[in-house]
């Protein structure tokens, strides 16, 4: 088998890609800088940073939490979301340093 990648395996480009792709939206990326910025938040913290609708935020947080983007914890009646790695912010620097989106 042909090696595609230095860094990465087959299997772990496709995981990379995978997670690009979920993270991919504007809003999704506002939610990784806010929980960036404090450990966990309940879904109502994240509708007051992002402005954005309980329905529409909510697809938003559950696509990101089935792709491991993200974990949840209940407590008591509220649920908070926080990173589930917190490496993944990293690509925040990596853009910030590209000239492609400036």
């Amino acid at each position: 088998m042909e090696k595609l990648s230095d860094r990465f395996d087959a299997e772990t480009l496709l995981r990379v890609a995978e997670i690009l792709k979920t993270i991919a939206h504007p809003v999704r990326l506002l939610i990784l800088e806010l929980l960036e910025k404090k450990e966990k938040l309940t879904v109502s913290e994240i509708m007051k940073g992002t402005g954005i609708e309980q329905s529409l935020l909510s697809h938003h947080l559950i696509k990101m939490k089935e792709k491991g983007v993200l974990k949840s914890e209940r407590e008591g009646k509220n649920i908070f979301y926080a990173l589930a790695d917190k490496h993944i912010v990293n690509i925040f620097d990596c853009m910030e340093g590209c000239s492609i989106i400036k």
